[in-house]
């Protein structure tokens, strides 16, 4: 139901977490896996957007820095339709210069009426779905999932069923990368 879906993102919401991500997994990505392949990244309850299209700013400008032609492909799911329809629209309002730089502004959006679009190349890295991650099956071969302030919603069976899940669709190597307030309990010794 409708009461689940509280839409409170932003971009590189948590600038701290957003800036320990980038020096010490996102370089990393860009560095191990082999030159040809493709960096595979699950923003699970990923609502409006703006997480998704954070990771992508973020592993495009360590992918330029590393002079890499690595692909990117993100998958950015949620159970809410409407959130999904906006996310891929990738149109936010002016009010997100608060927490985009003007380079990125200028590198990776474009002015539109009275906000900004996110731009083409930047929307074709992120695949955009409605899952259920409590019930859906879980994406495979993952070397990042991003789900962060979703699972304190969910009771403890549920919460642990799902960190179950994620660990499945990572990588040997992979990352997981959650909010400030979860953990993920009993399974600890699975990452």
């Amino acid at each position: 139901g409708r009461e689940m879906l509280i839409n409170v993102t932003r971009f590189f919401r948590d600038t701290e977490a957003f800036a320990w991500l980038e020096q010490h997994v996102i370089a990393k990505l860009v560095e191990e896996s082999g030159s040809d392949t493709e960096v595979r990244v699950w923003v699970a309850g990923c609502s409006t957007g703006e997480e998704a299209y954070s990771l992508a700013i973020l592993l495009d400008e360590a992918l330029r820095a590393a002079d890499s032609r690595k692909r990117v492909k993100i998958f950015a799911t949620d159970v809410d339709v409407d959130a999904i329809a906006d996310a891929s629209l990738g149109r936010y309002a002016a009010e997100i210069r608060a927490d985009v730089s003007r380079e990125r502004l200028e590198r990776y959006f474009t002015a539109s009426g009275d906000g900004y679009s996110v731009r083409q190349e930047v929307r074709q890295q992120v695949v955009f779905a409605t899952h259920n991650m409590i019930s859906d099956p879980p994406f495979s071969n993952i070397d990042l999932i991003c789900c962060r302030n979703v699972l304190i919603y969910f009771q403890q069976p549920i919460q642990q069923k799902v960190i179950a899940a994620f660990h499945f669709s990572l990588r040997r190597r992979g990352v997981a990368f959650f909010g400030k307030s979860e953990s993920v309990g009993e399974l600890k010794s699975h990452f």
